[in-house]
C-alpha cells in the first residue's frame, strides 16, 4: 500500500472507531480490557449508518489537501454526519481548541464519549466549530448549491467538495442545483456522492441505478462520472480517482465522484438474527441494549476491536506514531472568513428618482469592488432591473431555493451579495433562511457578510397568485435578533438602506420596496430613520400632541397615508402625527430585538396617549408579533389580507383597508375607542 493509502487507512479506522465509541461507550474507551455493562451507555443515541463512508471521504479529502498546492474544502450535506465530523475534530485537535475539556488523550476521549450527543453545547449534528462544518445540514438538499456559491469566491487553487448522500440527491434543491451549475461556468466544485443504498427509511433511488445508468445520469447532468466501490476497491484506488477528479475539476471539466458502499459497513452484520449491514437498521445504532444484553455487549466489543485501537492509540490514549504521522500529512481547510474591511459605502451623487434607479446605482457601485454578486430567479427584467441582467456578477436561475443557498455559500466564503425576488415567491426560501439563522447562533460560527434579500413586485400591484408576504411574517415570529425587516418609503431611502445592508455583517436583511412610482418623501429625516429605525415626519404631522398617530411601514402605506390625512383632519378634527418606521423590529421588545425602542422612547415618538393606526405592506400578524401586549392604548393594524378570489388592485386595497377611505374609517374607530378609554 502506498503512503497515502496507508495514511488514509489509519485515518479512516481512527475516525470510525471514535465515532462508534462516542455513540456507545462511557468508560474503557480504548477497550484495553473486556467491556462490562458499566462501560456502556444505557441508552446509546446517534446515527451510525453514514459514518464509515463519511469518514472515508473526509480522510482522503484531507490527505489530498495536505499534499500542497490545491486545497480541498469539504462540506457535509447530511446533518447526521456530525458524529463522524466530531470524531475527526477530536483526532485533529480542532475540538479541544473549541472545547478544552476534550484533549487528545484517554481523559479527553472519556469526556467526549460521556458528553455525546450534547458535546458541551456543540450538539451531535454537523457543527460550524469544526472543519467540514461550514454548511449546516439536517435539512437536506442545500449543500450542493451552497458549495457552488462558495466556489464563486474560491481562489485558483481551491476546490469545494460537498459530500452528498444518495437520499439527499432526491431532494428538489439538489436536483435543480446540478442543472444550475451550467449558469456558473468554471466554478471549482467536486461533489462526492455517498451511495450507501439507503435514505433513512427506505432504499435510495440513485443507488438503485446500475453502473451504466449512473454514468448516463451524470452525463445528462453535464458531468463526467468516476465511480469507486469502497472498501472493496481500496484506499489507493479511491485516492487516485479523487486526485484525477480534482485535476479534471481544475481544468474546467465538471466531474462527480460516486462512492458506492454498503450502509453501515464494518459494523455488526446481524443483531438478534436480523440483518443490519446494508439495511435501514444500520441508520442509527443497531446495538441499543448492550448495557443489559450480554450478546449485544460482546458484539459491541468485537465491533470496536475490529478497528484495532491498540495500533491507533497509546495506553494513555495519545495518538500512536502512525496515526500522528497520518494526521500531520493531512490538511483541513475551511471557507475563508469575510475580509476584515468590507467595501466602503456607495456614493450616490444625486437622489434616486425611481426604484430601478436606486437599486441599480447602489448595486453597480458595490459590484465594482469585485466581491459582490446579484442572485435572482429570472425576474430582473420584470422587476425593472434589466440593466443588471447579463452582468458577469449576476446569476439568474429559476430556482429560489438554489439561489438562496448559492448566496449563503458565497457569503460564507467572504463574498457580499443580494437576492432579488418577487415577494410572493420568497417563502420558498424560508427553510433555508431558518437554517442559516440557526447556524449563525451556533458556537464557533464565523462572522459572515449579511444575507440581503430585496423583495419587490408585491401583491398590492400584482395578480391573485402573486401576493404572499408570509416570509417576513415567518422570520419575525422566530424572534432572531439578527433579522431586520426594512420598509423604505421612497427610492432615496431604498438606496440608503441597500448601501447600509451591503456593508453589514452577520444580519439577515429583508428589504421590501415596490417597483412602481410613488410620490417622493422629504429627505430631512432620512438619516434619523437609518440610525434609529424610525422618525417623526414633520411635513405630515401637527405640532400639538396627537390624538392619533399613523405609523407608516413602507412606500405604499406612506403614499396612502398622505392621501388620507386631509380627510382625517377635516372630518375627525383631531391632531395627527405621522411616524415612519423603516425597521419593523423597532416596534419589538428591546430585550429581543437590538433595534427595539424602549417604552419611554416609543411614547416620545408616538405620543403618550395617542391611538395608533399602523399601516404596513405585510400581514398585520407580523406587526402584532412585535407589539404583543406592550401598548395600553387603542391600536389597529392595516395590512395584507387574502381575498376570496382574483380581484383588481383597487379592490385588493379596499378589502384590506389600504385606501384613504379605509384609513379614515379606521381612524374613526380608534378615536371612539380612545374616548371610551379616557372615560374609564
Amino acid at each position: 500500500m502506498t503512503a497515502p493509502g496507508k495514511a488514509a487507512e489509519l485515518l479512516w479506522r481512527a475516525q470510525t472507531y471514535v465515532a462508534a465509541a462516542q455513540i456507545h461507550l462511557r468508560d474503557n474507551v480504548l477497550v484495553r480490557r473486556p467491556l462490562g455493562p458499566g462501560d456502556v451507555k444505557a441508552h446509546p443515541a446517534g446515527h451510525w449508518g453514514t459514518v464509515p463512508g463519511t469518514a472515508w471521504a473526509l480522510a482522503h479529502i484531507a490527505l489530498r489537501s495536505g499534499t500542497g498546492g490545491t486545497e480541498l474544502v469539504p462540506l457535509l450535506g447530511a446533518g447526521h454526519a456530525g458524529v463522524a465530523q466530531i470524531a475527526a475534530g477530536w483526532l485533529t485537535g480542532h475540538l479541544v481548541t473549541a472545547r478544552p475539556q476534550f484533549p487528545r488523550d484517554e481523559r479527553g476521549l472519556v469526556n467526549l464519549c460521556r458528553s455525546f450527543p450534547e458535546v458541551a453545547g456543540l450538539g451531535s449534528e454537523v457543527t460550524p466549530a469544526l472543519p467540514a462544518g461550514d454548511f449546516l445540514g439536517g435539512r437536506l438538499g442545500g449543500c450542493l448549491p451552497f458549495a457552488q456559491g462558495a466556489a464563486l469566491a474560491a481562489g485558483p487553487d481551491r476546490v469545494i467538495v460537498p459530500v452528498l448522500g444518495d437520499g439527499e440527491c432526491e431532494t428538489p434543491t439538489t436536483a435543480a442545483a446540478w442543472l444550475a451549475a451550467h449558469a456558473l461556468p468554471g466554478t471549482p466544485v467536486l461533489p462526492i456522492v455517498h451511495l450507501n443504498g439507503f435514505r433513512m427509511g427506505a432504499p435510495s433511488l440513485l443507488a438503485s441505478l446500475d453502473a451504466r445508468a449512473l454514468t448516463a445520469y451524470a452525463a445528462g447532468l453535464g458531468r463526467h462520472a468516476r465511480t469507486v466501490t469502497v472498501p472493496d476497491d481500496g484506499h489507493e484506488a479511491f485516492h487516485a480517482e479523487l486526485a484525477q477528479a480534482v485535476d479534471d475539476t481544475l481544468a474546467g471539466r465538471r466531474t462527480v465522484l460516486f462512492m458506492r458502499c454498503v450502509k453501515g459497513w464494518s459494523g455488526p452484520t446481524t443483531v438478534n438474527g436480523q440483518q443490519v449491514i446494508g439495511t435501514v437498521r444500520a441508520h442509527k445504532t443497531p446495538l441499543t441494549k448492550a448495557a443489559t444484553d450480554s450478546a449485544q455487549l460482546r458484539a459491541l466489543e468485537a465491533w470496536l476491536s475490529s478497528y484495532r485501537p491498540e495500533e491507533l492509540f497509546t495506553d494513555g490514549g495519545h495518538l500512536g506514531p502512525g496515526l500522528d504521522a497520518a494526521l500531520a500529512a493531512a490538511a483541513w481547510p475551511r471557507l475563508k472568513a469575510p475580509h476584515p474591511a468590507l467595501a466602503p459605502r456607495a456614493t450616490v451623487r444625486q437622489q434616486p428618482v425611481s426604484f430601478a434607479d436606486a437599486v441599480a446605482t447602489v448595486i453597480r457601485a458595490h459590484a465594482r469592488a469585485g466581491d459582490f454578486r446579484v442572485f435572482s430567479p429570472d425576474e430582473l427584467a420584470s422587476n425593472r432591473l434589466a440593466e443588471l441582467a447579463g452582468q458577469p456578477w449576476t446569476t439568474e436561475v429559476l430556482a429560489e431555493e438554489v439561489l438562496g443557498e448559492q448566496l449563503a455559500g458565497f457569503n460564507a466564503a467572504g463574498g457580499r451579495g443580494v437576492f432579488i425576488s418577487y415577494e410572493a415567491f420568497a417563502p420558498l426560501l424560508a427553510t433555508g433562511l431558518v437554517s442559516l439563522l440557526k447556524q449563525q447562533r451556533m458556537p464557533g460560527a464565523a462572522p459572515r457578510p449579511s444575507f440581503n434579500l430585496l423583495l419587490t413586485s408585491y401583491g398590492w400591484h400584482n395578480t391573485y397568485t402573486h401576493g404572499d408576504p408570509s416570509l417576513t411574517t415567518t422570520l419575525l415570529a422566530l424572534e432572531d435578533p439578527a433579522t431586520r425587516v426594512l420598509t423604505p418609503a421612497d427610492p432615496a431611502r431604498l438606496a440608503a438602506v441597500l448601501d447600509d445592508a451591503f456593508t453589514s455583517t452577520g444580519q439577515l436583511n429583508v428589504i421590501i420596496a415596490g417597483k412602481h412610482p410613488l410620490p417622493p418623501v422629504p429627505a430631512d429625516t432620512l438619516r434619523e430613520e437609518l440610525d434609529r429605525g424610525a422618525a417623526l415626519w414633520p411635513h405630515l404631522s401637527d405640532a400639538q400632541p396627537p390624538a392619533l398617530t399613523v405609523v407608516v411601514c413602507g412606500d405604499l402605506p406612506a403614499a396612502v397615508t398622505a392621501e388620507a390625512l386631509p380627510r382625517i383632519r377635516a372630518e375627525l378634527g383631531v391632531a395627527v402625527r405621522v411616524v415612519s418606521v423603516l425597521d419593523l423590529t423597532v416596534l419589538g421588545d428591546p430585550t429581543v430585538w437590538p433595534a427595539g425602542l424602549r417604552p419611554a422612547e416609543l411614547d416620545a415618538l408616538l405620543g403618550e396617549d395617542a391611538a395608533l393606526l399602523i399601516v404596513t405592506l405585510g400581514h398585520p400578524a407580523a406587526i402584532w408579533s412585535l407589539l404583543k401586549a406592550r401598548h395600553a392604548r387603542p391600536v389597529e393594524v392595516i395590512g395584507w389580507r387574502e381575498t376570496e378570489g382574483p380581484r383588481i388592485q383597487q379592490d385588493i386595497a379596499a378589502a384590506a383597508g389600504l385606501t384613504a377611505e379605509g384609513l379614515l374609517a379606521a381612524a374613526g374607530r380608534l378615536l371612539k375607542a380612545r374616548t371610551r378609554c379616557d372615560t374609564w
